[in-house]
């Protein structure tokens, strides 16, 4: 065995080269490796070959961003092409409170620290300000924030760190606490002739538009999930004196735990314009503006190898989508996924803009006050004459029709069989490959999944359905485009499209959406349509020329007391099976059975592997499919015929089922 080829990592197969090595050599040609202590001294030759390729092999996996696995050599790797992991998120609310006070002075202010306590799930939460918030006090009351602009206050703990500069020593800032939401760290320089804490030095990101005179300071993470602070050396950003005062104030936080929050008691100490303490005359009552949501934990390994290069490759510009998605991800924490649209792909065309669209980590929209700081922070990194525009959230969902066989010679219980299976799809839903803008919903895997969740099913007929909810205007005349992004399957005999139902002006009925395909008939350049439902049936079964329907006229209709249907409005708008759009023409909705104003529409994919397109986020309802179990009298043996089969256990594959979404 050549001793150069260091290819094997087990054990027994070291072991075994050493014995071939050996062998080769005259002096051990018919000596008995096993039998003597020489079996010994080789088992310790291959374990020190084993533990010493074991290492090696660790040492060159961490040494590159893709392969390294422990945080803090990924953390380091991320360091050297200038990314900072997203520290922890600390939940933010707004609220307003006013002050009753017997002070004559023109201010009050609320001093950084502990704010108010909030309590969620029967656990209080700590909510503490990082740095001092003043107001004016009119008629012996300080009104400190509005409806427009409230206060925002953070879960979590308020600490404070001091480090004396030393010029004699390499001397290094390291904040010793771990946890520490990052936005909060504010820092202050007292020098010589300083007085108070000092000048407080700004936060940024990257050396642009820096000289010797910046106060900034950097953030990189370190050992254990801790902060180190860099400052300036003279030539970018300002140099620290000698002897100088650092004073760091941060909020150590627990992160998603304290979203939900949305009473809270005032804990908050006041002072005047001289600095002296300040006691209410009365007690304080805090009004909640916005509940405390956006709480976030420490990014993690998998997030920062891939949002590490490409925040690289962006070089803090935002270019291309992937620029956009990397930087969106650092200036909002809470970004669970984004997807990015450029106006020349919009219909119609806007050209100079960008349409962004975001899914929070916790919740479904992102607020008007997060949008308009991440619009007004991604202006830094954007060219300018690009509009950018965020749009609320637009969810695809995808729901599944399932009769699930199964032979009831192998279970006891079909209500436990069914939970399993839900509880395999619900797990597969959590799936980040399909719950993302631009996710797949993969039809064959789930066909899968349900087969082997017990060998007592023996197969499953599963339809794939896809919904959107139209957010109704509720008392106006509105128009109403629904965009599903997906070609629908067209029957000709319609009910492809259903919605849940609703009351519009002038009718007392519950109505419900359904739609009459046009049949196109006829070769190319020689067509004609077909618009009526039993006509279009009828030419669809005889098949005499070419066909197809890209297009289809929606009606409103509604069941009668015999429970006939009855066209309401015959003409209510169209659907574009090939584009798969719904659109509505105006209409005055009054009424909806879902709550929130909402009306939920559903279609039938052309395919069932389903896609989000552009903006359209993904999500896979287990709570909204539908799972049948039915028994297979054939793998039972109650039925050798397959005439009870087909007579009492039959599933359609291709039901369009009846005119109302369920």
């Amino acid at each position: 065995m050549p001793f150069t080829q260091f290819t094997n990592l087990d054990f027994d197969q070291i072991k075994t080269e050493i014995k071939s090595y050996l062998r080769a050599n005259s002096n051990f040609t018919d000596f008995d490796f096993e039998g003597s202590n020489f079996s010994v001294l080789i088992d310790t030759l291959a374990y020190n070959t084993y533990i010493n390729a074991f290492n090696s092999n660790l040492i060159v996996n961490e040494s590159f961003l893709d392969s390294a696995t422990v945080r803090e050599n990924v953390v380091s790797l991320a360091r050297n092409i200038g990314y900072v992991p997203r520290s922890k998120s600390a939940a933010q609310a707004y609220v307003t409170f006013s002050v009753p006070t017997d002070d004559t002075g023109a201010f009050m202010t609320l001093q950084a620290g502990l704010t108010c306590v909030g309590a969620f799930n029967n656990t209080s939460y700590r909510f503490s300000l990082p740095e001092d918030v003043s107001a004016t006090i009119v008629n012996g009351v300080a009104t400190f924030g509005t409806a427009d602009k409230p206060i925002q206050i953070y879960q979590g703990s308020f600490l404070t760190r001091q480090f004396l500069v030393n010029q004699s020593v390499d001397q290094r800032f390291i904040i010793d606490n771990p946890n520490i939401d990052a936005s909060t760290i504010r820092v202050y320089v007292k020098g010589i002739n300083d007085t108070g804490l000092g000048r407080e030095f700004k936060h940024v990101d990257n050396i642009l538009n820096l000289n010797k005179n910046s106060e900034i300071f950097l953030l990189q993470e370190v050992q254990d999930e801790r902060y180190e602070l860099l400052f300036g050396d003279g030539y970018f950003g300002k140099q620290l004196e000698n002897n100088a005062v650092i004073t760091v104030r941060y909020i150590v936080t627990d992160g998603a735990a304290g979203n939900g929050a949305s009473e809270f008691d005032f804990q908050g100490n006041f002072i005047d314009d001289a600095g002296i303490r300040l006691i209410p005359t009365s007690s304080i009552t805090v009004n909640t503006v916005q509940k405390a949501m956006n709480g976030g934990e420490i990014e993690e390994v998998s997030s920062i190898k891939y949002f590490a290069p490409r925040l690289y490759s962006a070089q803090y510009r935002a270019v291309t989508a992937r620029d956009y998605e990397a930087i969106i991800q650092s200036i909002y924490p809470n970004t669970e996924s984004v997807a990015v649209v450029g106006g020349e792909e919009l219909t119609p065309p806007r050209y100079g803009s960008v349409q962004i669209s975001i899914k929070p980590k916790n919740g479904t929209y992102v607020s008007d006050f997060d949008k308009q700081n991440i619009l007004n922070k991604i202006k830094n990194y954007s060219i300018a004459g690009i509009n950018q525009e965020i749009v609320d959230l637009k969810i695809l969902y995808v729901e599944i029709d399932s009769s699930i066989y199964y032979n009831t010679a192998q279970i006891s219980s079909s209500n436990a069989l069914r939970t399993n299976v839900i509880n395999a799809l619900t797990s597969y839903s959590k799936d980040v490959d399909m719950n993302k803008f631009g996710g797949r919903f993969k039809y064959s895997k789930i066909l899968q999944l349900i087969d082997r969740v017990d060998s007592a099913i023996t197969s499953n007929i599963t339809k794939v359905k896809i919904r959107r909810d139209m957010k109704a205007l509720v008392g106006q005349f509105a128009q109403y485009e629904v965009c599903f992004g997906n070609r629908f399957n067209v029957k000709p005999n319609g009910l492809n499209i259903k919605s849940t139902g609703f009351k519009i002006a002038g009718e007392s009925s519950t109505v419900y959406i359904t739609d009459t395909p046009q049949i196109i008939t006829g070769t190319p350049g020689n067509q004609s349509n077909v618009n009526n439902r039993t006509q279009a049936s009828e030419v669809f079964l005889s098949r005499p020329q070419v066909l197809s329907a890209e297009k289809g006229t929606l009606s409103l209709v509604k069941n009668d007391a015999n429970g006939n249907r009855v066209v309401v409005a015959k003409d209510a708008g169209y659907v574009d099976y090939k584009k798969g759009e719904v659109i509505l023409n105006t209409i005055n909705i009054v009424e909806t059975e879902r709550p929130n104003n909402i009306v939920e529409i559903q279609a039938f994919p052309e395919s069932n592997d389903v896609i989000g397109l552009k903006d359209l986020y993904l999500s896979f309802n287990v709570s909204s499919s539908t799972i049948n179990m039915v028994k297979d009298v054939i793998a039972s043996g109650e039925d050798i015929s397959g005439v009870a089969f087909t007579r009492d256990y039959y599933t359609s594959s291709y039901s369009n089922g009846a005119l109302e979404r369920k």
